[in-house]
């Protein structure tokens, strides 16, 4: 398995014969210098957490573009469905939904979920954590955007992922210490990636600094990824 951060919370994973990208914000992101097109040509799915715009980003249009199917909630996905996105698969939380040769199962998360178009607002449904499982590879939890809850427990007991997404970049989400805190508390991850920061200056953490330092002592590895550099798994 491969995993390449593209920027804010947006991932690709190469899993066996699918290219996974969940939160495809490219176009307007800071972070990302690389070839939007290029990166996304050859997706078979598309995963959102939530409905803003730093997360649905560039979704439609890959979609549209590749073919990719949509794995989402069902307000996002009718959404979709109305700009024109066919290949839709929605889900809800507490669900569990096949999606070829994994499935991802829709978890909770303490955030909103909406957008804005031509001056109304558009609700969204909830947001999401996602539990992503495939034979070949370890158990996946993106956090989507997320404040630490005590029913992370429960995460961890029914569906004991080893590699996570984790939102560390404060005013939106968890800051570091808290992050860290629900990785140490909660979870057994053997490696997490810290996401949701150094996209905005002014408003989120400018680095993965502080989350490091406070998860030293762990058992669990922080991989401080670069943005567009593969990681082999």
């Amino acid at each position: 398995m491969k995993l390449t951060w593209l920027g804010h919370s947006a991932v690709r994973l190469d899993i066996g014969k699918s290219v996974i990208l969940i939160d495809p914000f490219l176009t307007g992101n800071p972070s990302f210098k690389g070839d939007a097109q290029a990166m996304t040509q050859d997706a078979t799915h598309i995963i959102l957490t939530h409905g803003h715009d730093d997360h649905l980003g560039d979704a439609s249009e890959i979609a549209q573009r590749t073919g990719a199917q949509v794995i989402s909630n069902f307000e996002i996905c009718m959404f979709l469905n109305s700009e024109g996105v066919q290949n839709i698969n929605p889900g809800n939380t507490g669900g569990t939904i096949p999606c070829g040769d994994f499935s991802v199962s829709f978890t909770q998360a303490l955030h909103s979920s909406g957008i804005t178009r031509d001056g109304k607002s558009i609700y969204l449904g909830n947001p999401n954590g996602m539990v992503i499982k495939h034979p070949d590879a370890p158990v996946i939890y993106h956090m989507g955007d997320t404040d630490i809850f005590g029913d992370m427990a429960l995460i961890q007991e029914i569906h004991q992922p080893k590699l996570a997404f984790v939102p560390i970049g404060d005013r939106f989400t968890m800051n570091a210490k808290t992050a860290a805190l629900a990785c140490k508390r909660f979870f057994s991850f053997d490696h997490v990636v810290p996401v949701h920061y150094a996209t905005f200056p002014g408003f989120l953490a400018p680095n993965a600094d502080e989350f490091v330092a406070a998860m030293s002592g762990s058992n669990t590895k922080v991989l401080v990824a670069r943005v567009g550099e593969g990681l082999s798994l």
